[in-house]
């Protein structure tokens, strides 16, 4: 360390050079902590630290020291320790390194010698830095005259004479010299030298020295001044230190502030003219406070971003001291004198719209405090904001009259002005108050600030009366919003912008929502012009067309709402002609006819009829779109209207000449694009009636489906919201029409699923790999890949229904090419199923690139397919589906060309084997088990222990134990009750008595309930009911058995079927081998039966082309029931098929039923779907809303998988038992017991449905797993409870079909 020593005059330089080069840092710090900690962090901020020679010097003197040390401990550890060699081993290493060189006795000596040595440095450079500043004072007396006892350089250790900026430093005495010449007793040349001398000085040392509190003071008492001068300058060291001291010093500056701002109108009370004469802010006393306020106003603004860092008492003193300030007020005179000038009135000017105080209710920590001083001592200050609203609201009133619209909001905030008219002001000031109660009503607490007193009012004004009062605001000054575009200048300030924005607030906060706008005042003064325009009234608004287009606005949002939608439909809270209560909805579907009729003249003849018609429409659709809203507005037949006002505009855009260049077009395009946005209205309102089964139905008749589903494709290909109200994209209302087959039609034809097949393919094979060089994808574990799982899970969507795949697999061979090129892409569904699941040759394995991941995707598409059985009929009947999965595990051998070769595992080979497990055994939960695809990982065990197949039969240890059926039960009181009653046509009483002697049963002995005593129940039931004219619903059907009913053919999906059917019954123990001859012979007798009883169509659907498309299910399920006797099938179905529980559960003889409608009957729309599954979705919503929001959120829908339960009669899905309690339950309680089955289903699902959801795998879940654990014992309480609600509503519509 000698030569450290030796170079002292050597280090004094490198340190003053140092110095030098960081003065700029260093001269601008407000403070010495700060400066300090400028040096501290300098090697992060300063990008030439290393190259200081300063540094530098200090870094080869710490080599010299250490270098020893640290070379020999890195050694010693990697002797112990070989493990640090890279990654954080090596990390460990240095950190150990470095630990012990610290305790070490070297690192302590350098430590100690350095110290001692920049000592010296630094005391040699301040005593220079003394001298230096002697000499200078002595140089500079004569210049600094009066300032020369004060100037002093700075004197600490880190600065030099060499430094190109100083610090000023003050010492207690002269601050107490300037305080003094502060006195307001003193000249003013003096007060002002003094002031001037003040704004130079460190802040830091102002605010902490002793006479502090007498400057304070002093300080206060300048800011009040007339003069300018001493006024101006005081205020621009309230300033400084505002700007540039922590908040325990600022929040005392800002105190300061206030209250001598708040002593100002004290004294002087200013005033303003009322009315159209002005007033000058130019003026020296309203200047001077206007710029006092104005930084008090700019603190506002920024202390937010760092008052949580202090003490909550610093926050809630600033806070205080502004609301005392703001609770100034003085007693108004009479209207036409002079108003008396306010803080608020300033600070309104200054920031109209209250940012300060919506940035102080933002977070909780400030807002807590805001609320609880404005209810415990400064109320007042919301009692002003809410008198400043009531008076511009009577205002309006007054000068309603009046034809011009006055131009306050016209002017405020365009320029920046010096002269403001009175009323501009109060204008400014209304502005400001709204805004300040628009930010308070949306809290809790806020809220319960009301009711409040006001003056001169007898009842004190709650918040359904400020509502009210905003909403007569709104319609005195309306302006019509444009959505498409911000609003600039002064249609920010316009009062129906400045009330629509708190109005939009309210409906965004559920809480605020129920509390402010869902009262009945509200939606009366919302209606009443639309009641009175109904009514034929003259509506009084300034501008009708404009007002109802923001009164469509707020309905529109209020029904996005639950509790909005359920006021608008079952509160009867109008009054409306011949002073009858009605339903707001009623009256707002009512009016929207009346514009698409064009039946309003007042409204018709206006610049914007079918803007305001669309903001109506707007409004009938947040309800429609909803089962329970639909169920109100369909009596109106508002779809049949929209449809007739489409086609009239498309008829009438098609006629717009096509402009000439050269030509004045201005008018025609301009025409013509208004056509077009108004057709795309009527179409986007047509398409929501998609978004339920029955408003598809509805949106199917009116023969627009295809445009509207071309329209859908277009928005949802841009990723566009469905409206401004709704938050999800098109995701479920895609899912709900590629439910039916009109539906997935117009889906193929508007190009959708041709996109759908082509995004897939270029994520499944193009995807590209240019990208991976420099970031390389992580090798997929999962079997389908999180790039490709969201197509994977719209094929699911799109392929749910048996109806979607016959519309699109349908009579479509696939192409099986002797050559695939490697850029050939699948277009369609039979395309996609050619090259991912019928991968039965060398040349399509080598038309993939990535053929395990691909193929993979193809077989767990296949599986969610089959798990619907009538698709699996079609897939095996079409392409002999498991013959080529049996194929591919044959050649899947270690070796291919010896018959004892194993089958090799891999995910392709597990994959088929669910497959063919899944679609050759059937059965429940209980009756069947499916092989998992996962592989045992415990050590000794076989990876698959489970059996593989490539031939029939199925290994037994994939069918478990069949169920206990009792064929004969003599003791059940079900047997003693249907022999007891011989005769019992006509007698009413009987059908009550065996539902409730049924319920009894179920709840205590289901067992009970199978074989005989089950086939007994339902024939006598099925022939008391069809034998009662108040039960049978249909005609009964006669049926006289055909000789040639033998030589009938059957399909080869027919075919099938029965093999599956017999296969189950033999399984259970009902059928045997013989049997098939009679449940062939069953299902011949019911398709001839049944073509009698449906229309001749000119549908062009694939489903409706040969008969019911699929497996007659139920008559399967009956001929099980049944034992296999097939006369007694016979009779039961015929007999059933008069009863309305028949078009519900048996969807085979409902199918194109001549009971219908031609349009309905043609429509290709069951009403398993469009009724059943309807009410399933409305009741969901209402009893178990976790369920339908999670299903919303899937962008799946219960109505898809109900149509899936309810086709195959839970086949696969229940137990046999529960299938036949299913079946019972529906012929004996009713066929709405069929919805409350389902409802049940998903209430029982709701844990799973909600977990999977999480997991974006709920489709796919519900499809391959059974109902697990469901039983109709459990649950026949809950049915009968939703029995007790809904049947008035659900079998009354099920009545009308």
């Amino acid at each position: 360390m000698s030569e450290f020593a030796e170079d002292e005059v050597e280090l004094q330089s490198l340190v003053k050079q140092f110095l030098r080069s960081i003065s700029d840092k260093i001269s601008s710090a407000p403070s010495p902590e700060c400066a300090e900690e400028i040096l501290l962090h300098l090697e992060e901020t300063d990008k030439n630290f290393h190259n200081y020679e300063f540094v530098k010097y200090l870094r080869q003197y710490v080599e010299n020291a250490l270098g020893s040390v640290v070379e020999e401990e890195t050694n010693n550890l990697t002797r112990e320790d070989g493990q640090h060699a890279i990654g954080s081993g090596h990390d460990t290493l240095i950190h150990a390194v470095t630990q012990r060189t610290r305790y070490s006795a070297e690192y302590q000596q350098m430590i100690h010698t350095l110290k001692n040595t920049m000592i010296t440095v630094v005391e040699s450079l301040k005593n220079k830095s003394e001298e230096d500043q002697l000499r200078k004072e002595e140089t500079h007396q004569e210049k600094q005259h009066r300032q020369s006892n004060i100037q002093f350089t700075d004197n600490c250790s880190d600065s030099g004479s060499s430094f190109s900026r100083s610090y000023g430093f003050f010492r207690q005495e002269q601050l107490q010299i300037l305080a003094e010449k502060l006195d307001s007793s003193k000249p003013k040349e003096v007060r002002w030298e003094a002031l001037k001398v003040l704004c130079r000085a460190p802040t830091s040392d102002v605010l902490s020295c002793e006479s502090w509190s007498s400057l304070r003071l002093n300080l206060c008492v300048a800011l009040s001044e007339p003069d300018p001068d001493l006024s101006d300058n005081a205020l621009r060291f309230f300033a400084k230190s505002l700007s540039s001291s922590p908040l325990n010093v600022t929040r005392e500056i800002y105190t300061s502030l206030a209250k001598s701002v708040e002593s100002s109108f004290l004294s002087h009370k200013l005033s303003f003219p009322s009315g159209s004469a002005t007033i000058d802010v130019n003026r020296p006393e309203i200047s001077r406070l206007l710029k006092q306020i104005r930084l008090m106003n700019d603190f506002q603004k920024e202390v937010t971003n760092f008052w949580i860092r202090h003490p909550e008492k610093y926050m809630e003193e600033v806070i205080e001291n502004t609301f005392s300030l703001l609770s100034f007020h003085h007693e108004h005179g009479s209207p036409g004198t002079e108003r008396v000038l306010e803080p608020v009135h300033l600070l309104a000017l200054l920031d109209v719209k209250a940012t300060w105080f919506k940035k102080w209710m933002h977070g909780y920590y400030s807002r807590a405090v805001i609320l609880r001083l404005l209810e415990r001592k400064y109320k007042s200050v919301a009692v002003a904001a809410l008198q400043q609203c009531i008076k511009y609201n009577e205002s309006c009133e007054r000068f309603t009259n009046e034809t011009t619209e006055s131009g306050e909001q016209r002017s405020i905030g365009l320029v920046q002005r010096s002269v403001y008219s009175g009323k501009e002001l109060e204008y400014c000031c209304f502005v400001y108050s709204l805004c300040v109660l628009g930010k308070l009503i949306i809290y809790t607490n806020g809220k319960k600030l009301f009711p409040i007193k006001i003056r001169k009012y007898k009842d004190p004004v709650t918040l359904t009366d400020l509502v009210v009062i905003l909403l007569n605001i709104m319609y005195k000054h309306p302006r019509p919003l444009d959505r498409d575009s911000s609003h600039t200048g002064s249609d920010v300030l316009s009062p129906s912008t400045l009330v629509m924005e708190v109005l939009w607030m309210l409906c965004e906060q559920t809480e605020c929502a129920t509390e402010c706008l869902y009262q009945t005042p509200v939606i009366e003064k919302l209606l009443t012009p639309v009641i009175a325009l109904l009514n034929g009234q003259k509506a009084e608004l300034k501008s009708p067309a404009a007002t109802l287009s923001l009164i469509a606005d707020i309905l529109a949002r209020i029904a996005n709402t639950d509790r909005g939608l359920a006021l608008f439909l079952f509160e009867k809270n109008l009054v409306a002609a011949h002073s009858e209560r009605t339903f707001a909805a009623h009256i707002i579907v009512q009016f929207t006819q009346r514009l698409l009729d064009k039946e309003l003249p007042s409204l018709c003849e206006s610049d914007m009829p079918h803007s305001l018609c669309g903001a109506f429409i707007l409004v009938c659709r947040q309800m429609y779109n909803t089962c329970e809203g639909l169920q109100v507005l369909r009596p109106y037949g508002l779809h049949k209207a929209l449809a007739a006002a489409w086609k009239k505009t498309s008829s009438l855009s098609e006629r717009v000449q096509t402009p000439v260049p050269g030509a004045g077009a201005g008018s025609s395009t301009q025409e013509l694009q208004n056509m077009l946005i108004w057709e795309e209205t009527l179409l986007d309102s047509l398409l929501n009636f998609g978004a339920t089964p029955k408003g598809l139905l509805l949106l199917q008749q009116t023969g627009a489906i295809n445009e509207c589903v071309s329209y859908m494709f277009s928005r949802f290909t841009k990723k566009l919201q469905v409206s401004s109200c709704e938050k999800f994209g098109y995701g479920v209302m895609v899912t709900q029409v590629a439910a039916t087959a009109p539906g997935v039609v117009a889906l193929h034809s508007s190009g959708f699923i041709r996109a759908l097949v082509l995004e897939l393919w270029s994520v499944l094979e193009c995807s590209s790999d240019d990208v991976r060089v420099v970031r390389p994808k992580p090798t997929p574990i999962d079997p389908i890949d999180r790039s490709c799982l969201k197509s994977f899970l719209y094929l699911v969507n799109l392929l749910s229904s048996s109806q979607s795949v016959w519309e699109l697999l349908g009579r479509q061979p696939l192409a099986n090419k002797s050559e695939y090129t490697l850029r050939e892409m699948p277009t369609s569904i039979p395309d996609l199923i050619d090259r991912l699941i019928a991968v039965n040759s060398d040349v399509k394995i080598h038309s993939l690139f990535r053929y395990e991941e691909s193929h993979t995707f193809g077989l767990r598409l296949l599986n969610v397919l089959c798990c619907n059985l009538d698709s699996f009929l079609l897939l095996e009947s079409q392409y002999n589906i498991c013959s080529m999965l049996l194929q591919s595990q044959m050649r899947n051998v270690t070796d291919p060309d010896s018959s004892e070769g194993t089958i090799i595992i891999d995910s392709l080979s597990v994959e088929r084997n669910h497959v063919l497990v899944r679609v050759s055994v059937v059965g429940g939960p209980s009756e069947r088990r499916l092989p998992p695809r996962d592989l045992q990982e415990g050590e000794g065990e076989h990876p698959y222990p489970w059996p593989w197949f490539s031939c029939y039969p199925v290994p037994r240890c994939y069918t478990l134990d069949p169920p206990d059926i009792l064929h004969t039960s003599p003791d059940s009181e079900i047997s003693a009750f249907l022999s007891s009653w011989k005769d019992p046509k006509n007698d009413g009483s009987w059908v009550e008595a065996c539902r409730t002697l049924y319920c009894k049963v179920m709840a205590s002995k289901p067992n009970v309930l199978t074989g005989k005593v089950l086939a007994d129940l339902l024939e006598k039931v099925v022939a008391h009911l069809s034998n009662s004219a108040s039960e049978c619903f249909f005609s009964p059907a006669p049926y006289k058995e055909e000789k040639t009913v033998k030589n009938a053919l059957l399909s080869s999906v027919e075919q099938l079927g029965i093999n599956t059917c017999l296969k189950y019954g033999i399984y259970l123990g009902l059928l045997k081998e013989e049997a098939a001859n009679d449940l062939a012979l069953l299902i011949k007798h019911v398709k001839i039966f049944l073509s009698t009883q449906r229309v001749e169509t000119s549908s062009e659907l694939i489903t409706h082309q040969e008969g019911y498309p699929g497996h007659d299910w139920l008559a399967s399920t009956v001929f099980l029931i049944m034992a296999g006797n097939m006369e007694k099938s016979l009779c039961l179905l015929v007999s059933l098929s008069s009863l309305l529980t028949s078009a519900f559960i048996w969807p085979a003889r409902i199918h194109a039923s001549i009971h219908f409608s031609k349009e309905v009957a043609e429509s290709g729309i069951p009403p398993v779907y469009w009724c059943t599954a309807h009410y399933v979705e409305m009741l969901l919503k209402a009893e178990v809303p976790l369920v339908h929001s999670a299903f919303k959120m899937s962008g799946f829908t219960p109505s898809q998988m109900c149509l899936h339960w309810l086709t195959q009669c839970f086949w696969n899905y229940l137990d046999w038992t529960e299938i036949c309690h299913y079946i019972c339950t529906c012929v004996v309680m009713g066929p709405d017991y069929q919805v409350y089955m389902c409802v049940a289903i998903f209430k029982h699902l709701q844990p799973d449905i909600l977990q999977h959801t999480q997991s974006q795998e709920l489709q796919i879940f519900l499809k391959e797993e059974p109902i697990q654990g469901f039983s109709f014992t459990n649950h026949l309480e809950f049915m009968g409870d939703l029995e007790h609600k809904y049947r008035d509503i659900v079998l009354a519509d099920m009545k009308m079909i």
